[in-house]
């Protein structure tokens, strides 16, 4: 059984006008959205900005209470749950927020952030909390006589540690890892990367790392799925979805991924238009307005996410 069964989630936001605020339209920002996670495992989730990957992730923890869907967690409904089961099982889903520093509280020290929920979730002494929070900010590589600094007082990169190891003071199954490196520079990019995958050998981590950088998913992801427009297109292993892609959105998003190599040429697929408003999205498929390969059927049916072997499921009448 896998540690997160994702079933067609979704989570519209209301568009509201008028005095008596009344609802005159829906943006669809996640539409049917159903993936898997196994224990241990990594599974990047990418797309372009606004695709939806965030609200996907933010969802699933209920920090956005999502339209409908069920969310699966060791055998239970994460959505079927009330206020006092959910806080329970809140200390086994953490999530990593995109910006270092303003997912911190900046009147809060580095101690006091990393404690906040050994307190709320444990019936710890005083000091068996400060000898938690000396051994985690050690295992992020920051030092235990840094912990009565404040956010401020720190690089970027350490602000990501520190908002790492709050994630991990709760020994959680599943973390979230919302774009953890794209405010960072691209050489402690690679640090915060190794960190995370050093930390999910030792601890038996689960990762759902959601980038747009598709290289930085390759580095660490063993199964990738991409969105498009608030639907999954696409999931593989990492190295059939990097080495065969399916989907032409795919195929597209690979081909605009840099190599470090002068002397080899890629043949850039540039599509045509404008990403679709999630206001009022394509008939059929998302992606066939921008499609260089559509037919006639991807206006009038939508696809279904389907299994053509090797554990590869596609959405895609070609």
């Amino acid at each position: 059984m896998p540690l997160l069964e994702v079933r067609n989630l979704t989570k519209y936001f209301p568009i509201k006008k008028g005095v008596l605020s009344r609802t005159v339209g829906q943006v669809r920002a996640v539409d049917g959205v159903s993936f898997t996670l196994e224990k241990g495992k990594t599974l990047g989730l990418v797309g372009e900005s606004g695709c939806g990957k965030t609200t996907v992730g933010r969802s699933l923890l209920r920090l956005e209470e999502p339209t409908s869907g069920e969310v699966i967690v060791n055998g239970k409904d994460l959505l079927a749950m009330d206020k006092e089961e959910l806080r329970k099982m809140r200390a086994s889903l953490q999530i990593i927020f995109q910006d270092p520093f303003s997912s911190l509280d900046p009147r809060m020290s580095v101690g006091e952030i990393i404690a906040e929920p050994i307190r709320n979730h444990l019936q710890s002494s005083r000091a068996e909390i400060k000898d938690r929070v000396a051994y985690l900010m050690e295992r992020v590589g920051l030092h235990a006589d840094q912990m009565g600094r404040y956010p401020h007082e720190f690089s970027g990169g350490q602000r990501q540690r520190i908002g790492i190891a709050r994630a991990l003071a709760l020994n959680p199954l599943l973390i979230v890892c919302d774009e953890p490196v794209s405010a960072l520079d691209v050489s402690i990019q690679a640090q915060v990367m190794n960190l995370l995958a050093q930390l999910q050998e030792q601890m038996d981590l689960s990762y759902l790392f959601i980038a747009h950088d598709l290289s930085v998913v390759e580095h660490i992801s063993d199964r990738v799925a991409v969105m498009y427009l608030g639907r999954i297109v696409e999931v593989a292993s990492d190295q059939d979805l990097y080495e065969k892609p399916l989907h032409p959105y795919t195929q597209a998003l690979l081909s605009a991924v840099p190599v470090p190599d002068p002397d080899i040429r890629k043949k850039r697929i540039i599509l045509e238009g404008d990403v679709p408003s999630p206001l009022n999205p394509p008939s059929g498929c998302a992606f066939h307005t921008r499609c260089p390969s559509k037919k006639d059927l991807c206006s009038r049916e939508r696809p279904e996410l389907t299994d053509v072997g090797n554990d590869h499921f596609v959405a895609c009448h070609l």
